[in-house]
């Protein structure tokens, strides 16, 4: 009996969230299966499609890695002004990677990256920040705990030539955003894990940057902040008319909320299309979404 119990508790087991032991797939097999979709990767015509051909951020045919190891191979996008993207893929796909390249993190070996017509393949991070109007909110945990709220969006400005546009520009956020407002003289150590990941992505705004390159933002969030955060995005783009690209691990909740959506696979691009399409892609449901 007690055999028969724990046979029935393993077929209960689920890959994903979903179906039974028959279903559970290896990393492995999910990379296999995935090679198999990038055989049939979208050309550039059909990036420019999704970007209604009015390309705010390109990026082509990009190498890039770190030190000499190249893990972006000739990979390629395409954003509009105001448009969301959102990054998916098994680990180790090169997401964060591509994000990383856009703002200077990484060794690019090869490629160009324009942003609003002008290239800024090989500016530093800091002149992206401040002159190309690119900001990069990392992880998680990118807050200074010690540091009052206030002081926290201070550094935000810190590439600003006077220190009174970072505290304007704070003053702003201050503005936007009442919970904030309401703990800015309160260590940043004391914030709820939303309202630390509100205050990361506000910190990357006092440079009032054009385009957002999100990195997780759901990733150590309850539940309940998760739709906070995502809110929070969605009217950064549609009411300020931010570019914003993401790497998400939730990969159907970002597929909910961006525009368009990518799959990578080994530093290359698999698949490309609209993000409520890719939701009901098959290939991608079974491989990334749980389904």
């Amino acid at each position: 009996m007690a055999e028969e119990q724990g046979d029935a508790a393993r077929k209960r087991i689920s890959g994903y969230g979903f179906g039974d032991i028959s279903t559970v797939m290896s990393v492995e097999d999910i990379q296999r299966e995935a090679e198999k979709i990038a055989a049939r990767a979208p050309g550039i015509e059909a990036l420019e499609a999704l970007a209604n051909r009015d390309s705010f951020v390109s990026v082509d045919n990009l190498r890039a890695g770190y030190g000499r190891m190249e893990i972006l191979h000739d990979f390629s996008l395409r954003v509009a002004k105001g448009q969301s993207l959102c990054l998916i893929g098994p680990n180790g796909a090169g997401k964060s990677t591509v994000l990383h390249s856009i703002f200077g993190f990484t060794n690019i070996m090869g490629g160009s990256i324009h942003v609003g017509g002008n290239d800024v393949t090989r500016l530093s991070s800091n002149e992206k920040l401040r002159d190309a109007g690119i900001a990069y909110v990392l992880q998680d945990n990118s807050v200074f705990p010690q540091m009052s709220v206030e002081e926290n969006l201070w550094m935000g400005g810190f590439l600003k030539p006077y220190t009174m546009e970072a505290r304007e520009a704070a003053e702003k956020v201050f503005d936007k955003y009442s919970r904030l407002a309401e703990r800015r003289k309160q260590p940043a150590r004391v914030l709820s894990g939303g309202e630390r990941r509100l205050l990361e992505i506000s910190r990357a705004l006092v440079m009032n940057p054009d385009v957002l390159l999100v990195d997780e933002p759901s990733i150590g969030l309850e539940p309940r902040f998760i739709d906070v955060v995502f809110e929070i995005l969605h009217d950064l783009q549609h009411t300020e008319g931010k570019t914003i690209i993401m790497v998400e691990q939730n990969a159907k909740k970002g597929l909910q909320v961006a525009d368009i959506g990518y799959v990578l696979v080994s530093g290359q691009l698999a698949k490309a299309g609209w993000g409520r399409d890719l939701l009901d892609d098959p290939e991608v449901g079974r491989l990334f979404l749980g389904g």
